[in-house]
């Protein structure tokens, strides 16, 4: 969704008593993940200031689907990626997956590597990472989770994700608040984002599902890294990550970019995955999977 100086800016965000209803949220609360809109409404106020639509925002977070999304964030805080084992995916079933999805998608692989110069292998190699050749794309809400981490630079949100946090499994409310300031900020640049790319390219917001981070697609793209550096793989008029044409030569303009050329060797080609997921062990199963792959 496009900031726009045109259409009406006074249909009004806030209804009566709603100040009423936030407070018993906040001292109450649905459960997570039911109908929260009083959350929302500084935000929504923030994106009609930015120039957005306000009656498109407000039909937006109107809609039954938009939800405060407390499991996804509070899982989101509490990520670390030396947990997740990516030695899984050096087992030679993978190997012999990648290997039949090379074969299965040789088209577009051809076509990423004419138009971006990048190794089929290592495109293969994100994807059976990031999603399992698509498998595995994510089940939460993309708007839920980009718009209650952009809430949060208010405290009523904030304070609502808080309380709803099982007391067992909190850390420490400085560490909290110091990751919410971190993350709020560029949620929002991240909600925006998508706004603009779910209209540009008449996609139902609501119903975009990805991880708990907010990606999204068989490439796990962020909305920003969507309008920088997605392509319409299949010249279908539309940009889809859940399409493997375009997944596979959006991977490929993404790595281009970041300075992937042929002829690097193992340290310059794990420069340029490091862009894609800043974890060393990340880039060493790529660069892993790319050696096998090459057997």
């Amino acid at each position: 969704m496009k900031p726009t100086t045109g259409g009406s800016t006074t249909r009004p965000l806030f209804k009566s008593l709603m100040g009423l209803c936030l407070l018993l949220l906040l001292t109450a609360g649905p459960a997570a993940g039911e109908p929260a809109i009083a959350l929302f409404d500084a935000l929504q106020q923030r994106l009609v200031a930015d120039g957005y639509d306000a009656d498109r925002i407000g039909t937006l977070y109107e809609d039954e689907r938009v939800l405060f999304e407390v499991q996804g964030v509070a899982a989101y805080f509490r990520h670390n990626e030396a947990t997740l084992n990516y030695d899984q995916f050096l087992q030679s079933n993978y190997i012999e997956e990648a290997r039949a999805y090379l074969n299965a998608h040789a088209q577009w692989f051809e076509m990423a590597e004419q138009r971006f110069a990048v190794d089929p292998k290592v495109i293969t190699a994100i994807i059976l990472v990031e999603t399992k050749f698509g498998r595995f794309v994510g089940n939460r809400a993309i708007l839920n989770t980009l718009s209650t981490m952009a809430s949060l630079t208010q405290s009523g949100p904030r304070e609502y994700l808080w309380r709803q946090l099982p007391a067992e499994r909190r850390f420490d409310r400085a560490r909290f608040d110091q990751r919410a300031d971190q993350r709020s900020e560029w949620a929002y640049r991240e909600l925006k984002a998508f706004l603009t790319y779910t209209t540009d390219h008449g996609i139902d917001a609501p119903a975009v599902v990805g991880s708990y981070a907010g990606a999204m697609g068989i490439a796990q793209f962020m909305p920003t890294n969507i309008l920088a550096y997605a392509v319409d793989g299949n010249e279908d008029g539309r940009i889809d990550l859940f399409d493997h044409p375009d997944a596979i030569l959006s991977i490929a303009s993404y790595l281009k970019r970041h300075g992937w050329k042929p002829g690097l060797d193992r340290r310059q080609a794990g420069r340029v995955v490091y862009h894609y997921n800043h974890s060393r062990y990340y880039v060493d199963t790529i660069l892993n999977i790319v050696d096998l792959l090459k057997g």
